[in-house]
């Protein structure tokens, strides 16, 4: 591994249909010569989601940050710490699993709502298993600046960073999803 994928956004090429990475805008949050660790940021989980309307009196979205171990539960969070656990995204984000401090946080106002993004399981890739899907064209990597990790995103992402990429990005930003039917 020469290079780290920390930080980048990944975008799934049309020939990835039918899975959970199918039109997905993947966070990597860790990328070293161990594997990689990153979060789906546009599927939401209406499953869940469900399930934490029961910590809050009011609606909140649940994304599913990818295939593994869907029972663990992360958080990106803009702005202030308020925990001592947590992985730096940038200066302005950061990821946790300590549910125990956020949802207190939320709860005593410490934090905003709006500034917490709630995941269900994670994307993962083994020691140079993503480099390897990069070098196929499965993943366009992609420096995005200004993105708030903590939009409500839906499909919507995908297409709009793909038509923002233009060429032959554009072409498939306006392809259907079932390229088989183009």
């Amino acid at each position: 591994m020469n290079y780290s994928y920390k930080g980048k956004i990944l975008i799934s090429t049309p020939d990835i249909s039918g899975d959970i990475f199918s039109r997905s805008v993947v966070l990597v949050v860790e990328h070293n010569e161990n594997g990689a660790f990153g979060l789906i940021l546009n599927k939401k989980n209406s499953q869940m989601s469900s399930k934490f309307k029961d910590f809050f009196d009011f609606k909140i979205e649940v994304y599913d940050g990818g295939p593994v171990e869907n029972d663990k539960v992360f958080f990106i969070v803009k702005g202030k710490k308020v925990t001592e656990i947590y992985t730096e995204i940038t200066s302005e984000f950061y990821l946790t699993e300590d549910i125990e401090n956020i949802i207190s946080a939320v709860l005593n106002g410490e934090l905003d709502i709006n500034d917490v993004k709630i995941f269900s399981g994670y994307s993962g890739w083994t020691a140079l298993q993503l480099d390897g899907e990069i070098q196929r064209k499965v993943w366009t990597v992609v420096d995005v600046y200004n993105l708030d990790y903590t939009l409500p995103n839906d499909q919507t992402l995908w297409k709009s960073i793909m038509q923002n990429l233009g060429g032959e990005y554009l072409l498939w930003a306006n392809s259907p999803e079932d390229i088989s039917l183009n």
